[in-house]
């Protein structure tokens, strides 16, 4: 799958000439297609884009319309949406998450290639340097998405949302440890405020799996190492985001083929699967699964480009809000308890309050050539 994730750099000026603050790509969620992944607090990805060809297809296209814009933005939102409570039903029913993963990518890689050769899409040819440049960033990516499916094996979608919003905390402290200064005052205390959110609500968490918990909060430490990655090496410059999908793919295969076969899964995760194959509601989910990543990622860079960054930021944040909610009914549901709820609404709350402190930021920064990590640790 491709986890919230997501899932970004940035593309200064991107999209209408008129735009006066920097763009930004988020990650998709746990299980995303390309290293360029959110997820929302999903998950784990998206990608980075040639800023000059940004800018002249804004130029050419000129303004979107209303209603392009309405549907690029409701478009990307309920892909995102749908992405977790596909790979939670998917998991429900088949635990090898590494083994699916894998698959995912496979079906990633093959359907750029066939795409490509039909005429369908456009990607640079496979170019060695590029690889190694992107070999650490696919390992953390890969890393981040794994853990954030185990997680799902064990946490309640609500739960999952909320713990994946710690990622700015985490991207804030690796920053002060890295000499990059105090970020603004609403900012750090809106990611606190996300934080205590998910403390109150694990207190009353009645589905509580320390497992589950701990693959959550491995795959946030690997998505800001992710993020971090990105942010210093400025690898994914000038890569399309079906280019960086489709190197993310073929160089995550060698890691996950070695996973697979250490960890145990195969060949016996095969047999389970063509067991289940058997089943048509599971197959149906499983091929849903293994091309949502792609989907997820055309829509945000769809919604990205006709809207903005800011407008992808808070698609993300209502999504999130919109899945946490579907959470408690959906797939078994979650069974209420007070302070779980509460917990759970403190934690929207401060991620409400981060996008708009990050907009309040960005109307004050001029434009500038730097990632903004932190808001791409949010989505």
């Amino acid at each position: 799958m491709y986890s919230e994730q997501k899932q970004r750099a940035q593309i200064p000026g991107c999209g209408s000439p008129s735009t006066s603050t920097p763009r930004t790509l988020p990650h998709a969620s746990a299980g995303t297609a390309g290293p360029c992944s959110p997820a929302p607090g999903h998950g784990a990805g998206a990608t980075a884009r040639d800023p000059a060809a940004c800018r002249d297809m804004g130029a050419d296209a000129g303004e979107p319309s209303s209603i392009l814009s309405l549907a690029a933005a409701f478009s990307y939102g309920v892909a995102s949406m749908a992405m977790v409570f596909v790979n939670k039903a998917v998991l429900m029913q088949y635990v090898h998450s590494m083994t699916l993963l894998t698959l995912q990518q496979i079906a990633t890689a093959l359907l750029i290639h066939f795409g490509q050769v039909l005429g369908m899409s456009k990607r640079k040819d496979f170019n060695l340097i590029t690889a190694k440049k992107l070999l650490p960033v696919s390992i953390f990516y890969n890393a981040n998405v794994g853990f954030a499916l185990a997680s799902l094996k064990g946490v309640n979608i609500p739960m999952y949302i909320a713990i994946k919003r710690i990622t700015p905390l985490a991207v804030l402290v690796s920053g002060c440890i890295r000499g990059k200064g105090k970020p603004p005052t609403q900012v750090t205390l809106s990611v606190i405020c996300t934080a205590a959110g998910v403390l109150i609500a694990a207190l009353g968490d009645f589905s509580f799996d320390l497992y589950g918990y701990c693959m959550a909060l491995t795959s946030v430490f690997f998505q800001t190492m992710y993020l971090v990655l990105v942010e210093k090496s400025g690898a994914e410059d000038g890569l399309s985001s079906v280019d960086l999908m489709f190197y993310n793919s073929i160089l995550s295969l060698p890691f996950l083929f070695f996973l697979i076969i250490a960890t145990g899964e195969f060949p016996h995760s095969l047999a389970v699967l063509s067991a289940k194959t058997a089943s048509l509601s599971f197959s149906v989910i499983l091929v849903i699964s293994l091309v949502m990543g792609i989907v997820l990622n055309f829509t945000m860079f769809w919604c990205t480009i006709v809207n903005s960054a800011l407008t992808t930021t808070i698609v993300g944040v209502l999504k999130g809000v919109g899945s946490t909610t579907l959470g408690f009914i959906l797939l078994g549901g979650v069974e209420v308890h007070a302070l779980n709820v509460t917990g759970l609404v403190i934690n929207t709350f401060g991620g409400v309050w981060y996008s708009y402190a990050k907009y309040k930021q960005k109307k004050k920064t001029p434009r500038k050539l730097v990632p903004d990590v932190e808001s791409h640790a949010h989505k």
